[in-house]
C-alpha cells in the first residue's frame, strides 16, 4: 500500500500533473494540501474519472486539504481541530478508508516572525497535539500526512545560515513538532533516511529547483501499529520537475 503526501499548490492549476500522478503512480491513498479551492470548485469529476474516491475541506483561494482513495471512497471522520472557534481555515481533514486512519494537514506556515501568524502557528501544533494524542488513545491504525512547514533538523535543509531567521526552523517550531513525535509517532522519511539531505520542497525563486536548494517540510507519521508495517519511504523527486509542476514533490510511504 502507497500513501502520498502531496501540497499541490493550487488543484486547479495543477490538476494536469495531479493526473498524471495518479495514473502513473497509482497510489493507494493521497493527502493533498493547499487545494486553494472552494468546496464547490474542487475537481471531483476528474478525480474520480481517474479511479479515485474524495472528501475535502475547501476554502476560496487559500489553504485546503483533502483525501483521495483508490477505488473507494473515504469516510470522513472530522474536519478541523478543536481548541480554537474562530479558525475558519481549512487545514484538518481526517478520514477512515479500508481501517486506516488518514489525516491531511497542512500547518500555518508561521511566517513573518514574531507576530500573529507565527503565535497562531505554535497554537495550531499544540491543537494538532491534543487531537494525535486522542487518535494514539483509539489504539487504531493512522497516518498523519502533510504539509507541516516544520523543518525538524538542520540536514533537512541546503543551508541552515539562509533558514535560519524563518518560522520553518525556528525552536519553537521544532520543538512542537518533537513533542508530537514524542507522544510515540514514527517520522517515516526520517526513518528510513537517518543521515538527512533529502528535500520535499523547492521554492519557485532564486533557481532553487536547478541548484537543488530545498529542505523537508512534507512528512508522514506514523502510529504504533503502522510503524510496524513501514517498509519503504521516499520522495517522488521528478515530479518537482515537470512543466508547471507544485513547488513540493509527492512524499510517501510504503505499508506492507
Amino acid at each position: 500500500m502507497k500513501i502520498v503526501s502531496y501540497n499541490v499548490n493550487g488543484i486547479k492549476a495543477r490538476l494536469p500533473r495531479l493526473l498524471e500522478y495518479l495514473d502513473e503512480q497509482k497510489p493507494d491513498i493521497v493527502c493533498l494540501q493547499e487545494l486553494k479551492s472552494s468546496d464547490e470548485t474542487f475537481p471531483e469529476a476528474d478525480v474520480r474519472g481517474a479511479g479515485y474516491g474524495a472528501v475535502w475541506h475547501g476554502q476560496k483561494g487559500f489553504n485546503g486539504v483533502a483525501v483521495l482513495a483508490r477505488g473507494v471512497d473515504p469516510v470522513e471522520r472530522r474536519r478541523g481541530l478543536a481548541g480554537e472557534d474562530e479558525d475558519l481555515h481549512s487545514r484538518y481533514l481526517e478520514c477512515d478508508v479500508g481501517g486506516l486512519v488518514v489525516a491531511s494537514i497542512y500547518l500555518p506556515n508561521g511566517n513573518p516572525r514574531p507576530g500573529p501568524k507565527f503565535d497562531y502557528k505554535l497554537r495550531w501544533i499544540e491543537r494538532l497535539r491534543e487531537r494525535a494524542r486522542d487518535l494514539l488513545a483509539e489504539e487504531v491504525p493512522t497516518v498523519l500526512a502533510g504539509d507541516y512547514n516544520v523543518i525538524p533538523n538542520d540536514d533537512d535543509t541546503f543551508s541552515v545560515r539562509a533558514m535560519a531567521d524563518d518560522a520553518l526552523m525556528q525552536p519553537e517550531s521544532r520543538g512542537g513538532y518533537r513533542a508530537l513525535l514524542a507522544q510515540g509517532w514514527t517520522d517515516a522519511l526520517r526513518t528510513r533516511r537517518p543521515k538527512g539531505g533529502v528535500w520535499t520542497f523547492w521554492d519557485y525563486q532564486a533557481g532553487a529547483w536547478q541548484r537543488d536548494a530545498g529542505f523537508r517540510i512534507d512528512h508522514l507519521l506514523l502510529s504504533p501499529a503502522v510503524a510496524d508495517r513501514l517498509v519503504e519511504a521516499g520522495v517522488d523527486k521528478e515530479y518537482r520537475g515537470r512543466e508547471k509542476a507544485s513547488d513540493h514533490a509527492p512524499t510517501w510511504v510504503r505499508l506492507r
